[in-house]
């Protein structure tokens, strides 16, 4: 269980190597306690897009200027990648399962690459995209949904409301200079 989740905006060129503790430090400041979940980016948070579906919320900052395909020709790097990230966060009023969570993840990254395909951009992100799945966690009774797929019913909320955030914070496609 968390407390708190934070979209933190870092500097172009950030370069601590101590993330988990500049997360913390800035939680702090902000007055939250407990164990949470932090994410970063260069993107401006202000410029945030929202999306909203029966009751699944959803809200999206993205910094395209580094943009690419998951699946790209490459042997990749250890290094850490140029500034560029889509950030979601998105929140559902129920229990997930483990699996369920794991799912929604998938269904919201999804609806990210659709959102951004429906947008003009071709890619299907940067190379520093993240996602955040807050659930309510299981009661007593061990209630959970098992599934989040983009058919299931809370799979489907949680795409559309992802779709239209990303849409939002992705804004059009910049002209070609």
């Amino acid at each position: 269980e968390r407390s708190w989740v934070l979209n933190a905006q870092v500097s172009h060129g950030y370069r601590r190597t101590d993330p988990a503790r500049h997360l913390a430090e800035l939680a702090r400041g902000a007055g939250v306690t407990g164990p949470g979940v932090g994410l970063m980016t260069a993107a401006d948070v202000r410029a945030h897009g929202r999306g909203e579906d029966d009751g699944v919320e959803a809200v999206v900052t993205a910094g395209l200027g580094v943009r690419g395909w998951a699946a790209a020709p490459g042997t990749g790097t250890a290094a850490p990648a140029a500034p560029g990230t889509v950030n979601i966060v998105v929140a559902l009023p129920v229990a997930l399962t483990d699996a369920a969570l794991v799912n929604a993840v998938a269904t919201a990254t999804e609806a990210k690459v659709q959102a951004l395909l429906d947008a003009g951009y071709d890619c299907s992100g940067t190379p520093t995209d993240a996602v955040c799945v807050a659930a309510r966690a299981p009661g007593s009774d061990g209630g959970a949904h098992a599934f989040a797929g983009p058919r299931s019913l809370w799979g489907a909320r949680l795409a559309r409301a992802v779709h239209t955030a990303v849409r939002e914070a992705a804004g059009p496609l910049p002209p070609v200079a």
